[in-house]
């Protein structure tokens, strides 16, 4: 399978996962705390079979970035938290350190 379909699926396994762990007020509700245990094992097993035909720095610099933004937008349409200018630069910031990443030749 291509990498960059298996580091989708990691990316959006570990986006549902950690919605998961905030619905499950900290293993206090069974059913999210079971479903992310769940998707957080596809999640790490997606991630490292795209290892397999992707470097390691590059994969998990994306797979980091794109979930924290993710993670971010769920937070702020699901939970109500927070989205200030100054946040949303910072993700802007980690979005440009990946594309950074991405175009080195060493």
């Amino acid at each position: 399978m291509d990498a960059r379909i298996l580091l989708c699926g990691a990316i959006i396994f570990e986006v549902i996962g950690t919605t998961l762990m905030k619905l499950s007020n900290g293993f206090t509700v069974l059913v999210p705390s079971i479903f992310m245990i769940i998707t957080y094992s596809i999640s790490f097993a997606s991630l490292t079979l795209c290892l397999r035909k992707m470097e390691v720095t590059i994969a998990y610099a994306i797979w980091s970035a794109v979930g924290t933004v993710l993670i971010a937008i769920v937070g702020a349409l699901f939970f109500g938290e927070n989205m200030s200018l100054s946040k949303i630069v910072c993700l802007l910031i980690i979005i440009l350190g990946v594309i950074g990443l991405n175009f080195t030749d060493d």
